[in-house]
């Protein structure tokens, strides 16, 4: 059974540079495998800087911009909130700490990579990474389902498409955002 959709958010004070840093920074902090749905409980669960419908809203814009969507997230929050420096700030916090750990597991790998343990090891990472996938998936569904009636068809249209067809993704997105937005606009008028 889904988990209830969380409460509208009360208007929470705008984070500071150093709250937008360290709540990024705490984020990656737990976030291996994926950082979405720590993001996504921080902003709209734990902080409620976020409704559910604006988080999804945000993280719908950010599929469309260049770059990793996660990334974009960080840079468009830190802008929402405090503009060109808040946005620094943000993505400062959130990709200071992987850099770091990027360059020091790189080197363990080099080193240490055809142990067998280690390739045991890495492994068992993706499948756990792929459950965090879903799971947050499942969560930001649910406000859509609520919200648009067409949702559902979308969504399922999508993972049909790339996930069953394999067919491109840019070719999958130029087919049903139009079809999204027809349906939409048919169902509110």
């Amino acid at each position: 059974m889904p988990e209830p959709v969380s409460p509208p958010a009360p208007a929470a004070p705008i984070p500071s540079h150093a709250e937008l840093f360290f709540a990024f920074f705490k984020i990656t902090l737990s976030g291996f495998g994926g950082t979405l749905p720590w993001t996504r409980r921080m902003f709209v669960e734990e902080k409620r800087w976020m409704t559910d419908n604006e988080f999804n809203n945000v993280y719908a814009l950010c599929q469309f911009l260049p770059g990793p969507n996660i990334v974009n997230l960080t840079t468009v929050f830190g802008s929402r909130m405090r503009g060109p420096t808040g946005a620094m700030a943000a993505w400062a916090g959130f990709l200071l700490l992987p850099f770091c750990m990027m360059i020091a597991v790189g080197l363990l790998y080099e080193r240490y990579g055809d142990v067998d343990v280690a390739r045991r090891l890495l492994s068992g990472i993706a499948p756990a990474a792929a459950g965090l996938i879903v799971a947050t998936v499942a969560k930001m569904a649910t406000p859509m389902f609520a919200r648009f009636g067409p949702a559902p068809f979308v969504i399922v249209g999508t993972a049909f498409a790339i996930g069953v067809m394999r067919w491109p993704l840019l070719w999958v997105l130029a087919a049903l955002v139009p079809v999204s937005i027809a349906l939409t606009w048919w169902r509110r008028r």
